[in-house]
């Protein structure tokens, strides 16, 4: 993990994330879940034809992490993701061990996942949404229950990440971008869209 590209990086994507639940909270549900598989299919593409960066390419500086941050976090918070889909591509361009690009991507994860949440409680708290515990667009039992899962498999995750060889873990984040956008391309269901 690189601690000072997360506190550059964190107030781009605070800003980021906040500001797109306003655009998502006037989208379709169905149009963002198109949006979401569209994007997966761009990176995984990205991810597949394996440009190597620059030798002379690093990380940049505070306005240029800033405004990565913003982009991250405004993509993030669209289509609701943690970041590491944006992140790591990000920072192994600039030349970032993928190890280190994806404990930092992990940290950055928080940031984007406050913004997005106090986001889209203001955006949805005066929508009429019929749910057991739902507060604006926050599904209060979804958030714990996916917490909880995270919390158990986040180790794992963390653990394999650190003993699998670099090639098998870009080849893995090659195949769940691909694989992902297949289950989004279908409509929603009525009551789980911002607006329809």
């Amino acid at each position: 993990m690189i601690w000072p590209v997360v506190k550059n990086i964190s107030p781009g994507i605070v800003l980021g994330a906040f500001l797109a639940t306003f655009l998502a909270a006037s989208l379709s549900g169905v149009f963002l879940a198109v949006f979401f598989a569209c994007f997966l299919v761009f990176v995984s593409i990205q991810m597949f034809l394996n440009k190597k960066p620059k030798p002379s390419r690093s990380i940049p500086g505070f306005a240029g992490l800033f405004s990565a941050g913003t982009g991250i976090g405004g993509f993030s918070a669209l289509v609701s993701i943690g970041g590491g889909t944006l992140t790591v591509p990000y920072l192994t361009w600039h030349n970032v061990d993928v190890k280190q690009a994806i404990g930092t991507s992990a940290a950055i994860g928080l940031p984007i996942s406050l913004a997005g949440t106090v986001g889209y409680l203001i955006n949805g708290w005066s929508v009429d949404i019929n749910g057991w515990l739902i507060f604006g667009f926050v599904n209060l039992p979804a958030v714990v229950l996916i917490s909880a899962l995270s919390f158990t498999t986040a180790p794992l995750g963390a653990k394999l990440a650190h003993s699998l060889p670099v090639p098998v873990l870009k080849k893995a984040l090659r195949y769940c971008c691909w694989c992902w956008p297949h289950g989004c391309c279908c409509q929603l269901p009525e009551g789980l869209t911002c607006r329809q």
